[in-house]
């Protein structure tokens, strides 16, 4: 598996970009189906949490639910107009909440995981340096 390293900026805009493509691609071939949007969502975000670097962790559960919005932007319902298309988002937005908080539990604790597997390597590290000793 590759071991990409993005920062918080990136993993959002890979997250954004991914999301977006699936939405159109979801509109193309299933007709606008949420229930596939939904499932699509839970890897890219397990993809965003993993490939973010250590140091902008927390940034992978705060983008996710962003990237969620911008894939619905194609598939929105509504007539010709920014406001029926801001209807339809906020439509989707409410009905799909369960899926988006799915995805955005998915990428926290993938997150808090990778956090503790950090913070338990770095005692070790500093346990086996502290038995070492000085030395001569």
């Amino acid at each position: 598996m590759p071991n990409p390293r993005l920062t918080g900026l990136g993993g959002g805009l890979l997250s954004a970009v991914l999301m977006f493509l699936l939405g159109c691609l979801d509109q193309w071939l299933f007709g606008a189906s949420l229930t596939v949007y939904g499932v699509l969502f839970l890897p890219v975000c397990l993809l965003t949490a993993l490939w973010v670097r250590r140091s902008d962790l927390l940034a992978a559960p705060v983008v996710v639910p962003i990237a969620f919005a911008v894939g619905l932007m194609p598939m929105a319902e509504g007539e010709d107009g920014v406001g029926t298309r801001l209807m339809g988002l906020f439509t989707a937005l409410a009905t799909e909440a369960g899926w988006l908080y799915g995805g955005t539990l998915v990428a926290t604790v993938t997150v808090l995981v990778r956090g503790v597997r950090r913070a338990s390597a770095r005692r070790r590290a500093t346990a086996v340096a502290a038995n070492r000793g000085p030395r001569p």
